[in-house]
């Protein structure tokens, strides 16, 4: 399922909860009818990539969009649909209006962390990191066990830091803890997602002072969950790439042998020749 189609499940999620402890209403069970209506839409878009009908598509969501409209229209203070219109209107590409309707649900209910999760996003994809972090922060606060939100603020973290310390936001220490921290709670929280415990491990790089041995502690133990093949044998080639970085040439140059696919030579061969810049000297 790709993270568009989660969301909108999560956004179906939080539909039902609202009307859970008492009778639906009519805007409720609209509402989950063309949210549902909507997954199956994008879902079969998602299946037929290769060869899309994009004049289907686009009628198709016209149609739900004037759905979410009607709803609107009828319940102007129905936080819900402005949820699910928003992360509709993000996906198609009308960014913009996403915010602006996403910004209406925050005020008519600012508990949902999923809103101020997808208006951080828009905010960073639009450049405004400054303006997107406390949004992400509020998105953690109120639902502190979502992995996604801490790998989120690790990346915002990351991609933004130029912006975000020269804003004041922060220093350079405090941002790189807490984007490690961001990091390493987002791969605790999803332990079976390998690419959120594989950015923890990358995210030692990143600091202002590489922790060389705490890089190879975590590609150590995620190779253990690594499949044979490319996946593990990657890892082997960030793991003897940190270990020139500590001196240890001979157990960089013991695992760069083990690195076979044809796929991953020009990334071994840049580290052999490191080695032998190393040798020379």
């Amino acid at each position: 399922m790709s993270l568009l189609l989660r969301i909108l499940a999560a956004a179906l999620v939080l539909l039902l909860a609202v009307s859970s402890a008492r009778a639906e209403t009519l805007a409720e069970k609209n509402l989950k009818d063309l949210v549902a209506r909507q997954r199956n839409i994008l879902a079969r878009a998602e299946a037929e990539k290769d060869h899309p009908d994009e004049a289907w598509l686009r009628g198709e969501l016209q149609s739900v969009i004037n759905g979410y409209d009607v709803i609107i229209q009828k319940n102007p203070d129905f936080a819900a649909a402005y949820v699910a219109y928003g992360l509709l209107l993000g996906q198609v590409g009308m960014t913009r209006e996403a915010v602006g309707i996403l910004l209406k649900a925050n005020k008519l209910d600012p508990d949902i962390p999923l809103v101020k999760n997808e208006l951080a996003r828009f905010l960073a994809e639009d450049g405004k990191v400054a303006d997107a972090v406390p949004w992400l922060v509020a998105a953690i606060e109120l639902a502190p066990q979502e992995p996604l939100y801490h790998y989120h603020l690790g990346k915002l973290l990351t991609e933004g830091r130029d912006d975000l310390i020269a804003t004041g936001q922060f220093t350079r220490a405090a941002l790189d803890q807490t984007m490690l921290d961001s990091f390493r709670r987002g791969a605790e929280l999803a332990p079976d997602n390998f690419a959120y415990a594989y950015r923890h491990a990358e995210a030692y790089y990143d600091l202002a002072t590489p922790r060389w041995e705490e890089a190879l502690q975590q590609w150590s133990a995620l190779e253990l969950r690594a499949k044979p093949g490319i996946e593990q044998q990657t890892i082997r080639l960030h793991a003897a790439n940190v270990l020139i970085r500590l001196g240890r040439p001979d157990h960089a140059r013991a695992l760069l042998i083990t690195v076979t696919e044809p796929v991953l030579q020009k990334q071994k061969q840049t580290l052999l020749d490191e080695l032998a810049k190393t040798d020379a000297k």
